[in-house]
């Protein structure tokens, strides 16, 4: 795998792109419709970890989440790694408000951690996904956060990169600290592999339930044009 970096750093923006190159794996194929409110069907699964948990609403003790994935017209992922956590690659997320309507809190949180403002709605996941927090991360952010979480309950959005990639700054839009030093588009089984391994179960399953998007054969002539 072959790894080359471009981007520019000033005083006002942070744009550090990193480009995985690698062979596409195969995915499953679905001919069914991509519709925001019914869940997805896929063929067969990209899984390697063991299934993740999935619940009708977020349970006590799990801190309610919001997860972007935003794909690139070439049908890859936004993908950015951590400032503080080296080597770690994940896609937005971040807390939503008690009341905040949950798609209003993924746009904040793609507009706050990426600066990306252009952007259009695709779909959801209808249930949430959970992840728990290994002892050593739940102590931490715990502390940071003066709660007592056992881990995550996330609602996954997906979302269409319709703007230029020099809208993408990771410091944000300036009202919060920046999450990420380096970004990159990323194939779904690239996402995957370079997930945190407590993330990996949730991150399989968003790619799983996403997959008809990144396989549309009517679109595999504007694909093999893309030269991300």
């Amino acid at each position: 795998m072959a790894v080359t970096a471009s981007g520019f750093i000033g005083k006002s923006a942070i744009s550090v792109r990193l480009d995985f190159y690698c062979k596409p794996a195969k995915f499953a194929y679905s001919k069914r419709p991509f519709s925001a409110s019914k869940p997805l069907v896929v063929v067969r699964s990209v899984a390697l970890s063991p299934p993740a948990r999935t619940v009708e609403s977020p349970p006590v003790g799990y801190r309610k989440n919001v997860g972007i994935c935003l794909v690139s017209p070439c049908r890859k992922i936004f993908t950015a790694s951590k400032i503080h956590v080296p080597d770690t690659w994940q896609m937005p997320q971040g807390g939503a408000d008690e009341g905040e309507d949950l798609r209003n809190a993924a746009f904040r949180e793609l507009r706050e951690e990426t600066g990306v403002t252009s952007a259009e709605f695709i779909a959801e996941i209808p249930n949430w996904l959970t992840y728990d927090f290994p002892r050593d991360v739940k102590d931490k952010l715990n502390r940071k956060w003066r709660t007592s979480y056992k881990g995550q309950a996330q609602k996954w959005f997906l979302f269409k990169f319709t703007g230029k990639e020099e809208e993408i700054n990771l410091l944000g839009d300036g009202t919060a600290k920046p999450e990420f030093k380096v970004w990159s588009w990323m194939l779904p089984e690239q996402v995957i592999e370079h997930a945190v391994y407590f993330k990996r179960p949730v991150y399989e399953h968003v790619i799983n339930q996403f997959n008809p998007y990144f396989v549309d054969e009517e679109e595999k002539d504007s694909m093999n044009s893309c030269k991300d």
